[in-house]
């Protein structure tokens, strides 16, 4: 069983502008050949006519000299002299087309009687004119064969050149379409196979693979994103070699306390206490926290957390937020202080935007020297709230501030685990922003230490 051939694109594209103009050219050259045709055979008839009309004349001067056909009837070479001073006559030259007759003709008399021409009878749908003398008298007619068609081989081998001459143009012509489709094809499909190529190379795994991009059209766009998707796996593959060790890293220090603890009891190095069973609990809680952060942190990047977005007043979400930390912040020597418009009213999930303002207030809590302030602040800054979390010393380092919303980043070796958390509480907080088209950065306080700066959309009730 024979394999159906493929068609490549470059040889369907070949195929369908060659198609195209080789039907354009084939319909143009029937069109020439018609239009040539008919012409010849009027040019041909239009030539006839002319001479009729001319030899029509010159029978009638020669009849009136003569008073009767009876000189024709005993001389037929005089038709032929006739013919011939027609066609060296200057007067008459300009007004014939040349190389003479093209059909056969008659003369006849009043009688229908015929007096010169072929043996063939006359034939009815002939071309004819009136042979007439000065006073109007009618004595004959000249009858011509129809020019339907042509008869004459010098006429039929000019067709025939012609003819020649035409498909020879065609072919020509052809083999130029059939070069210059194939220079197009070419060139239209020169992007095509490098987007291929590249295609290919990220398939293997190469996100550093990039296309050339030369041109502003369509392609060139398709180039254009096809280097910002590479561009971007190439960006995921490397935080996901940076996130699985951060992972490898977070997670080896507990689990390194609880074998060494467990290990230690098994000994009798170390006997089991309540104070080696708090341990051991500590250790559980902070591996407890990471894996349920990471678990937040892989949904809200999937979008695969559940927003049940609806009319929210932001203010009120604060206000319960803020006094489920008041006994916290007292008990750290922080002071929250809280500067609110009376309403502002937003559209979003409250559940996740309370998360997002637990986990703020959770990061100035955890990293707020004792006996610092707290100041939250809101007012609307065009078609935004614009919500600011500042804290007091310790601040972080400009050049830090943008990598704090990056998960497992913290701005302080000092800043631990214990203190310091998993490190993906920001980076949830940035996934939850944007899921509410807002927007999250942080900068230098007033206070000395850490602003963060949320900006979520203002949408009337």
């Amino acid at each position: 069983m024979k394999r159906p051939v493929k068609w490549g694109i470059g040889a369907k594209l070949f195929a369908a502008i060659f198609s195209t103009c080789m039907l354009v050219i084939i319909t143009m050259h029937w069109g020439v050949r018609l239009s040539f045709e008919h012409g010849f055979v009027d040019y041909i008839k239009k030539g006839n006519e002319q001479r009729l009309t001319l030899l029509s004349d010159a029978l009638a001067d020669q009849y009136e000299q003569h008073g009767s056909w009876d000189f024709l009837r005993t001389n037929d070479k005089l038709i032929f002299s006739i013919l011939r001073s027609l066609e060296q006559n200057p007067g008459s030259v300009n007004q014939l087309p040349p190389h003479g007759w093209r059909t056969q003709f008659w003369i006849i008399d009043q009688q229908y009687k015929v007096l010169s021409g072929p043996r063939q009878p006359v034939p009815p749908e002939g071309t004819r004119r009136n042979i007439t003398t000065s006073n109007g008298k009618i004595v004959g007619w000249v009858i011509a064969s129809p020019a339907e068609r042509l008869t004459r081989s010098t006429d039929i081998n000019f067709d025939q050149q012609q003819r020649r001459t035409s498909w020879m143009i065609v072919a020509l012509t052809g083999l130029l379409a059939a070069l210059v489709t194939w220079l197009l094809a070419r060139g239209l499909l020169a992007p095509v196979k490098r987007l291929v190529d590249g295609t290919h190379h990220l398939a293997a795994g190469n996100f550093a693979t990039r296309v050339e991009v030369g041109s502003s059209d369509e392609l060139g766009q398709l180039g254009r994103d096809f280097n910002l998707l590479a561009s971007s796996l190439e960006k995921n593959e490397s935080n996901r070699r940076a996130f699985m060790a951060d992972i490898s890293h977070e997670l080896r220090t507990p689990l390194a306390i609880l074998r060494g603890e467990l290990e230690a009891m098994q000994d009798g190095v170390r006997k089991l206490t309540p104070e080696a069973i708090s341990s051991l609990q500590s250790e559980v809680v902070v591996l407890t926290k990471l894996v349920d952060d990471l678990h937040q942190l892989s949904l809200s990047d999937a979008g695969a957390l559940a927003y049940r977005k609806q009319p929210v007043d932001l203010v009120n979400l604060l206000e319960v937020v803020a006094g489920s930390f008041g006994e916290r912040y007292r008990s750290r020597g922080l002071t929250l202080n809280l500067a609110l418009p009376a309403q502002a009213e937003s559209f979003g999930d409250p559940d996740r935007l309370m998360q997002l303002f637990t986990n703020l207030l959770e990061n100035s809590l955890r990293y707020t020297d004792s006996g610092g302030a707290v100041q939250l602040s809101m007012q609307l800054a065009g078609e935004n709230w614009q919500l600011r979390f500042a804290d007091s010393a310790p601040g972080v380092d400009p050049a830090h501030q943008a990598q704090l919303f990056e998960r497992f980043f913290r701005a302080e070796s000092s800043r631990n685990r214990a203190s310091g958390g998993s490190g993906l509480g920001l980076a949830i907080c940035k996934n939850i922003a944007e899921a509410h088209d807002g927007s999250i950065s942080a900068d230098h306080s007033d206070l000395g230490g850490l602003q963060i700066t949320l900006n979520l959309p203002y949408v009337p009730h």
